[in-house]
């Protein structure tokens, strides 16, 4: 997340970042002193910082605590809150770790993914690469567990720990369904749309956006009229910011987006982009990408056989358009928000992040 033009009432973002990573260095060194006591394997807690340390947008700790803001906190959010952020960023790198594993993906924020790592680090054995997958599904679950622990060790009152983890148990089970879908989907796209927005509404607008501010705002005890401004903000800019992920995992510069931009076209992932196209492709075009999405010997130049395609139906085009009605929609929402001015600032710059995208 980068800051905000001059001139703006901000949120002052990286600093948010800096002391989220903060809390989640403090801990990973702990849990490595900790477990260098008891001579456990080193490797595990190497790969995860590693992990963690790589990049990353931190958006949904960010929003989290911006969520503490538009619902009336304090300034700065207090260490509980930003416990609180560095949770839900532990609980992605489980969701990460787990989601490179099923998409076969070799690379994550321009670094081996967590699988690739720990099969290098076993390099030499005839079976690193099915240890590598095996190990980081253990490095997913113990980011699973090491979520809870820094939710359970965030110094919420009662109150707040369990409104809290109503939220947090939701925006789990919802995950899970959502990457359901998405697994069921992927290798069979087809022209069915509401498919599509059915798993970004799991996968993407309740988890990545939805689910993080209410539980900020809801550390601050915001009012009900605060958290449906919230919910009706996220929609379009979670929706949004989807698309914009699909579109990159295609079209986008692997230098940027850290990513092949083959694995989606390769896995066959059921997006918008490929539904529209499908949907508006002549009977041959239709048939060639029936052909070409989800082979696993996918090339380059497959690829390029797809791109114009999706080119010629207009599909990239109409998801363009899509998005910029989704961020037309919440810069219309934020003009009504009951939000401090902070907060509307900086969410209504964080709508443009996640709808102009490189990465």
């Amino acid at each position: 997340m980068t800051a905000l033009p001059e001139g703006a009432a901000p949120l002052d973002l990286p600093h948010i970042r800096t002391r989220v990573d903060t809390v989640l260095a403090d801990f990973l060194r702990a849990k490595t002193r900790s477990a260098a006591a008891r001579a456990w394997p080193e490797e595990i807690t190497t790969t995860l910082h590693g992990f963690l340390s790589a990049g990353g947008k931190r958006l949904r700790p960010t929003l989290c605590v911006v969520g503490w803001h538009a619902g009336g906190g304090g300034s700065p959010a207090p260490a509980s809150v930003l416990r609180v952020a560095a949770a839900l960023e532990m609980f992605h790198a489980f969701a990460l770790i787990h989601d490179d594993i099923m998409d076969h993906s070799l690379t994550r924020r321009g670094q081996p993914t967590a699988h690739r790592a720990l099969a290098a680090f076993h390099q030499g054995r005839g079976d690193a690469d099915q240890l590598g997958v095996h190990s980081a599904i253990l490095l997913g679950d113990l980011a699973l567990v090491w979520s809870d622990e820094l939710l359970h060790a965030a110094d919420l009152t009662p109150t707040q720990l369990a409104a809290t983890l109503d939220i947090v148990d939701l925006m789990r089970t919802e995950l899970v369904y959502g990457q359901y879908l998405d697994l069921c989907a992927t290798g069979h796209p087809t022209d069915d749309v509401e498919r599509c927005r059915k798993i970004v509404r799991y996968k993407t607008v309740r988890y990545t956006l939805r689910h993080p501010l209410a539980i900020g705002a809801t550390l601050a005890d915001a009012e009900p009229a605060v958290h449906a401004a919230l919910d009706a903000y996220a929609h379009p800019v979670g929706e949004a910011f989807q698309l914009a992920d699909d579109l990159l995992g295609v079209y986008g510069h692997p230098d940027e987006t850290g990513k092949s931009r083959l694995d989606d076209l390769r896995d066959g992932k059921h997006t918008l982009l490929t539904a529209l196209a499908l949907r508006h492709a002549s009977p041959a075009e239709r048939h060639t990408l029936r052909t070409l999405l989800g082979a696993p010997g996918l090339t380059d130049a497959d690829a390029d056989r797809v791109r114009a395609i999706l080119d010629a139906t207009g599909a990239p085009t109409r998801v363009a358009d899509r998005i910029r009605a989704c961020r037309r929609q919440a810069e219309h929402l934020l003009d009504q928000a009951p939000f401090p001015p902070p907060a509307t600032t900086t969410l209504r710059h964080i709508a443009h992040l996640c709808t102009v995208r490189t990465a």
